[in-house]
Formats: structure tokens, sequence, C-alpha cells
């Protein structure tokens, strides 16, 4: 019985472009200054508080009211986001129509806006006399100072990342490999949930996972539309900047360490499941 030796792991795996040890102190130094120093000074910080202060903190109703609406809210607007910028993207890729260029360019405003420019255009459109917002008023629908007014700015701002994740992919879906599974005798639903999905499902949940953080840290165009009202519509970003007008750091510095943990736990379950579905659906 011949004894087959497995290939062993090594740190650095052979390459033909040279400068692994450069690139990757690079990285690091890169990674540790601009990211990870910036975040450990602001959990310094909040430790200062110790556990009970920030505990004390997190249970403060107008604090545990700002967080649900911040974290709540994006998650339903990433959600429509995500599945409103996979059908623009299909439309954009699939289909040829007057205009389609427009249109495709469009997408990318919300990138290039100001924040605050988007919020004032997103409060003066859904105001209660504005062109969207007085139709709405008179079915009963009131979206600017109020959590729905935040919902649509989070879509606003998070349907580019939504669509550019999965637009690239969708164009490399050949189309011959629909027809064949229509030549087969498969229906256009299992077609759709068999044969397109699967491969483009990491790329949606990364458009979710982008919307989604955009949304929580989102605050120039979403404080003009929501009209800031403790405990009805006011978000955990603009709680921070009124504890730091107040000079209170700590708390500011334990409402930011607190989004910080759910926002990481959040993105590790999204790359959790996106490993999952790599493996699963066979697409690396």
């Amino acid at each position: 019985m011949v004894e087959t030796h497995r290939p062993r792991w090594t740190f650095r795996r052979p390459s033909v472009i040279p400068g692994f040890g450069i690139s990757f102190g690079y990285t690091l130094t890169c990674l540790g200054l601009i990211v990870l120093l910036p975040l450990a000074g602001l959990v310094v910080k909040a430790s200062g508080l110790g556990l009970s202060g920030i505990w004390d903190v997190a249970t403060d109703p107008r604090v545990a009211s700002a967080l649900r609406i911040s974290f709540g809210v994006s998650a339903l607007a990433a959600l429509v986001a995500s599945t409103f910028g996979f059908l623009v993207a299909w439309v954009l890729t699939r289909y040829r129509f007057p205009g389609r260029k427009l249109v495709d360019a469009a997408v990318d405003l919300p990138f290039a806006l100001p924040t605050a420019v988007a919020g004032i255009a997103l409060a003066s459109l859904y105001a209660p006399d504005g062109l969207l917002g007085a139709p709405l008023a008179r079915l009963g629908i009131q979206a600017a100072y109020t959590p729905l007014g935040i919902f649509i700015a989070m879509v606003f701002i998070g349907l580019p990342f939504a669509v550019r994740t999965v637009q690239p992919l969708i164009a490399e879906i050949d189309k011959e490999i629909e027809e064949a599974s229509a030549t087969l005798g498969a229906t256009r639903f299992a077609t759709l949930t068999r044969v397109v999905l699967p491969p483009l499902i990491p790329a949606v949940l990364t458009g979710f996972a982008l919307a989604f953080a955009r949304g929580v840290g989102e605050y120039g165009s979403i404080i003009f539309i929501a009209g800031n009202l403790p405990y009805v519509s006011e978000i955990a970003p603009l709680l921070i900047v009124i504890k730091l007008s107040e000079f209170d750091y700590g708390g500011a510095a334990a409402i930011a360490t607190i989004m910080l943990g759910i926002s990481f736990l959040t993105l590790l379950a999204i790359n959790l499941i996106q490993a999952w579905s790599r493996r699963r659906f066979g697409y690396v």
C-alpha cells in the first residue's frame, strides 16, 4: 500500500510574483494604523466607564430606542435595497432599451451626492407638502419625520451597493445556460431558483452587508428627514453627536463601542452565511 503525503501547509505559498514580505508588512501596517488603532482607541476610551457603566449606557431607554431604530431600520432597508438592486441590475444587464446608459449612471448618484444634499432633497420630496409627501399625506401616510423617512433614506444610500455588487456577476452568466435549462424542461421559476440565483447569492449577501453597514453609520442624509424625535425617530449616530456636544465623551464612546460590537457580530454572521452558500452551491 502506497502511503500518500499531504502537502504541508505553509504560511507563505510559492508564487512567481516577488515581494511577499514587503507587501504583507505594508498591508499589516496600513490596516493597523488606519483601521485597528482608531477602533482600539475607541474601546479604550469606553473601557474607562467599566462594564457596569457601558451596560448602564446600553440599557438607557433613549439609547436602546436609538440603537433599535438604527439597526432594525438598517436591516429592513438593506433587505429591500438588495431585492430591488438585484432587479435593477438584472434589467440593466439583460435588456437593451433607450436611456439604459442614463439609468445605469443614475444608480451611482447616491455615491456622488454629498449626504447633506441627499438629506435635504429627500426631506423636500417627502415633506407633508412635498411632491411625493403630499399624495402620501392624503392617504394618511407620513413619510418625513418618522421611521419611514429613515427607511427611505437608507434604501436610497444602500441601493448602489446592492446593484454594483450583483451586476458584474449577472453579466458573466451565459444565456446559453438558461436556454439549456429550458430545453431540458425546467420551468422559468426552476431556472431562476436553481440556475440563476445560486451563483449570485454571495454577491447579493455582499450587497446586503454593504448597504446595512452604510445605513447603520449614516448621519447626514438621515437627520434632515428623520425629525430626530427621541424614542420615535432618533438614530444612534445622532445620539453620539449629542453626547459629544455635551462633552460626555465616555458616553459617546460607549454608544459607539456598542454599535461596533453589534455591527461586527452581524457582519460576521453574514460572512459565515456567504461561506456556507459557496460550499453549498460550489461557487468559490
